[in-house]
């Protein structure tokens, strides 16, 4: 039972293996992720990448479902650096108004409910974030970086002992 995946690189994308790490480099950066070499092999050759399962019969199983998921995630790496990945947020107050800036590798969320503290939000990775009034734009090249982000944001916004369906300020994910 050997599972085995060919990626096609598109022009313009070079792909490196240094051991258990592959990185993906186009125009708009770098990513690096790592795997697993006791379930899976990976090679580059031309102009694609080959991926496949480790021949070891007490982790095929593990392996053969290992190798469709990574090479998902290294075809989600190369979109990232050719087009890049973005969420839209948007800051809605009913009751005080908030503000958000960002200092370093954190987002500070400023007067969420009045209250007198920040709230803070960690950046992952390489992401950036642009603050246009109500609209919160997170953007970069790795998709993982940039779901986290949000989320971290949407955490960091959680209305605590009030109810929620009254208080219903904080940051949100919005469409288009």
């Amino acid at each position: 039972m050997t599972d085995q995946t060919q990626i096609q690189v598109p022009e313009g994308i070079s792909i490196k293996v240094v051991g258990n790490e592959i990185e993906v480099s186009g125009k708009l950066g770098k990513n690096r992720r790592r795997f697993n070499t006791n379930l899976i092999s990976a090679k580059v050759s031309e102009s694609r990448l080959d991926i496949s399962a480790r021949e070891n019969k007490k982790v095929a199983k593990i392996a053969a479902m290992a190798v469709p998921a990574f090479a998902k995630q290294i075809s989600s790496d190369i979109e990232g650096v050719t087009k890049g990945y973005e969420i839209r947020m948007e800051i809605v107050y009913a009751h005080f108004p908030m503000t958000v800036e960002i200092s370093g590798k954190e987002a500070v969320i400023k007067n969420m409910l009045g209250e007198r503290s920040p709230r803070r939000s960690k950046l992952t990775g390489d992401t950036k974030i642009e603050v246009k009034g109500k609209d919160v734009i997170i953007h970069g090249s790795k998709l993982d970086d940039v779901a986290q982000t949000a989320a971290n944001i949407r955490k960091a916004c959680k209305v605590r002992n009030r109810d929620e369906r009254i208080f219903q300020d904080g940051i949100y994910y919005t469409t288009g």
